[in-house]
């Protein structure tokens, strides 16, 4: 489902506010598919990404006037989020031998070998395979939303892959 703002429901009604309004608004009717999108995959949760993309938008609205790089700030707080997501998740399975999220309901057959593939990765590779292969990122971009350095994305795509191979061909 995607969400959009409208301007005339904020109480905001003439001047800078107004202004800033519109800016929100217009990034967050760019940027909303896409994170959700992110966010799923990295999740494995449409509900959940959802939520943690409502959640940065949240964030971002009340920084938008301090925040130089909207975009940026909200790829980086989705993924922050996510991350930590999936290390809670990880943590509840450890100690509660939960049941995992069910994958979208849109795939299916050797679609959800490669999802169960991917979301036995650690976060960090996950994340990183995400971020290249399904948002199409540059290696630049995702060493600056992981924060760390373009060397260390091209290290954690080259283990996943590895890892993937192996993962997908021993099950065939």
């Amino acid at each position: 489902m995607t969400r959009s703002l409208d301007s005339s429901t904020h109480p905001a009604s003439s001047g800078p506010v107004e202004g800033t309004l519109r800016s929100f608004v217009d990034v967050f009717d760019a940027q909303y598919r896409p994170m959700v999108q992110i966010a799923r995959l990295t999740t494995g949760s449409n509900v959940i990404a959802e939520d943690l993309v409502q959640d940065a938008f949240a964030d971002l609205y009340r920084r938008f006037d301090d925040v130089r790089s909207p975009e940026a700030y909200l790829r980086r707080a989705v993924i922050s989020r996510c991350t930590s997501w999936v290390r809670r998740r990880t943590t509840e399975r450890r100690y509660l031998d939960r049941a995992r999220p069910e994958p979208p309901a849109t795939i299916g057959g050797d679609d959800l070998d490669v999802l169960d593939a991917v979301s036995a990765l650690p976060i960090r590779q996950r994340t990183a395979i995400v971020l290249r292969y399904f948002a199409d990122w540059s290696e630049a971009d995702i060493a600056a939303a992981l924060r760390c350095r373009p060397g260390t994305v091209k290290s954690l795509l080259s283990r996943s892959r590895t890892q993937l191979s192996k993962e997908l061909h021993d099950d065939h």
